[in-house]
């Protein structure tokens, strides 16, 4: 069956929480049934967590974080091992077929330095396809961790960067950015619907600001590599479909 893809960026506050991810291998579970599912995860919180533990403060431009050896050393024993695997467990507890990985195994992300000032944050430039097809074409549920490959070693990578640039790759029907926010406030209101130039529009009047940058800017960055459309929107919201939608331009029924 030729399922149509869906790209799912897990990130929020509860990634460490067994009844939060219990649900969400739950909302998985059923859109398995119809689509075919890559799952691209952050882990934030449980960073800053270790780093604190480690005596390290973090340090961030623009949301991102600027991430040195040490900083990387925690992110990728976070990220890739006790997020990515406490993922997979709840997938796999759903009845689902997953297998967890990294940018790094066999080079799925290539990156370059993002800039001078973020250390060791990389940025996409290449993604290798036929590593995620062969999976979803055994309806094998990837579920991926954003540290990656450079020019000189290992990088850390935003995951809403790399989530972007994977659902973009695989020209997916829909990517889906799930985190503790249900979508874009815009005067105290989730906005249902918005086309790239409007999104555009509420970040240089900073209606769009902080956190949600990132996150915006990889679903318009998702848009322009392929994905039909984005939905921004948390644990709820996914089960329901509500949050959200970020679409190239609207047409005349919109």
């Amino acid at each position: 069956m030729n399922r149509q893809k869906l790209l799912l960026k897990i990130g929020g506050h509860d990634l460490s929480e067994p009844e939060y991810l219990k649900s969400l291998a739950g909302a998985v579970a059923l859109l398995q049934q119809s689509h075919a599912c890559v799952l691209v995860h952050g882990g934030g919180r449980a960073i800053d967590e270790l780093l604190s533990r480690l005596q390290v403060a973090p340090v961030y431009v623009n949301g991102q974080r600027v991430t040195d050896n040490a900083a990387l050393e925690a992110a990728e024993m976070v990220l890739s091992g006790k997020i990515n695997k406490a993922l997979v467990w709840a997938m796999q507890e759903a009845g689902l077929d997953c297998l967890g990985l990294s940018g790094i195994d066999r080079g799925l992300l290539k990156v370059e330095p993002w800039s001078d000032q973020m250390g060791r944050v990389g940025r996409v430039t290449a993604v290798k396809l036929d590593v995620l097809l062969d999976l979803i074409l055994h309806n094998i549920v990837p579920v991926i961790s954003p540290i990656s490959a450079g020019p000189d070693g290992k990088y850390n990578v935003n995951a809403d960067h790399a989530a972007g640039m994977i659902a973009g790759a695989l020209r997916v029907e829909q990517a889906v950015f799930v985190s503790n926010v249900p979508g874009i406030q815009l005067s105290g209101e989730i906005a249902p619907r918005l086309s790239q130039a409007e999104t555009n529009h509420l970040i240089e009047t900073g209606e769009i600001y902080g956190g949600m940058i990132p996150k915006v800017a990889a679903a318009l960055q998702a848009l322009d590599h392929g994905a039909k459309s984005v939905l921004i929107t948390d644990l709820s919201g996914l089960a329901e479909g509500q949050g959200t939608t970020i679409i190239q331009q609207r047409s005349s029924d919109d």
